[in-house]
């Protein structure tokens, strides 16, 4: 039988707004550097024509929103594991609450993240559809995670704006545990 220790919660995930000024903010440096008004632009792009300079500016950015639709997801599942185990501690009488805590009494704090979400479609307030979207965001992210060498096979593109949308809908629509 696992372990029956409390998880004792950091404090340190981010809300996704926080995730979301991040993500301005250092899109408007990164388009702001490789503009002509950087007074250094002359010593970093010497020989380049304004052409390299743009590709390699959307370079920069598509990496930075590979990253940070990365920070988003470990946000969701951050989200998603506080209200599993918030469930469990807070012995809520709900239909949901009991399932996780047969995962928990079965699994402890280790239960796989498809178990979680699994549980969650069996929920009748939220949507399948969003919970099957976010499991197909989430082999985006190991692909990710994992060092892109291989082509994922997800079924659509990934991109920051369509994870942000995603989560926006989850963090608005899901009645987490905090």
């Amino acid at each position: 039988m696992p372990s029956a220790r409390r998880v004792t919660f950091s404090g340190e995930h981010l809300p996704l707004v926080q995730i979301a000024q991040y993500y301005s903010d250092i899109e408007a440096s990164v388009r702001n550097y490789f503009s002509s008004n950087n007074l250094h632009s002359d010593d970093r792009f010497i020989g380049y024509t304004q052409l390299e300079i743009e590709l390699e500016m959307y370079s920069v950015l598509a990496e930075h929103a590979r990253n940070t639709s990365m920070s988003i997801l470990a946000a969701l599942e951050a989200a998603f594991r506080i209200d599993f185990l918030q469930r469990c501690y807070k012995r809520r009488r709900d239909d949901l609450s009991r399932s996780f805590r047969e995962l928990h009494r079965q699994r402890g704090q280790y239960v796989p993240l498809k178990d979680i979400f699994s549980q969650w479609k069996s929920y009748p307030h939220v949507p399948r559809s969003t919970i099957s979207d976010l499991e197909l965001a989430f082999k985006y992210r190991h692909w990710l995670a994992h060092g892109r060498y291989w082509t994922p096979k997800i079924g659509r593109e990934y991109d920051y704006d369509h994870i942000y949308a995603l989560a926006e809908s989850i963090y608005n629509s899901f009645p987490f545990e905090t």
